[in-house]
């Protein structure tokens, strides 16, 4: 499953507690992308099948077809100059683009 750190559930509270309460970080793996395979990102709730990760009460959701290529992962939040977002650090990964939303996975 999918690790979430302390900055990630942090920022991932404050959102959810502005947006939406009782909801969380919906997070799959689609085709596009510079690399092959991006991540999306939504806030909303859990859904049938759905695998879910809590980490200091915020919660982060998984469908059932994306589980696999983000077994492994991480989580995190970052502020930097180049701006700030949720990130994931994917071992799975061949290469990833520059944006860091696109990879590509290594071969099975």
């Amino acid at each position: 499953m999918i690790t979430v750190t302390d900055n990630a559930a942090r920022a991932l509270l404050e959102l959810v507690r502005e947006k939406a309460a009782g909801e969380g970080l919906r997070l799959a793996v689609e085709k596009g992308g510079c690399a092959g395979l991006q991540y999306a990102m939504t806030i909303g709730p859990a859904q049938a099948g759905d695998l879910v990760a809590s980490h200091l009460g915020a919660s982060v959701f998984v469908d059932a077809e994306s589980a696999a290529q983000l077994e492994g992962c991480t989580l995190d939040y970052e502020e930097g100059l180049a701006g700030s977002g949720f990130r994931i650090q994917n071992p799975r990964a061949a290469r990833s683009c520059g944006c860091g939303t696109s990879f590509e996975p290594k071969e099975s």
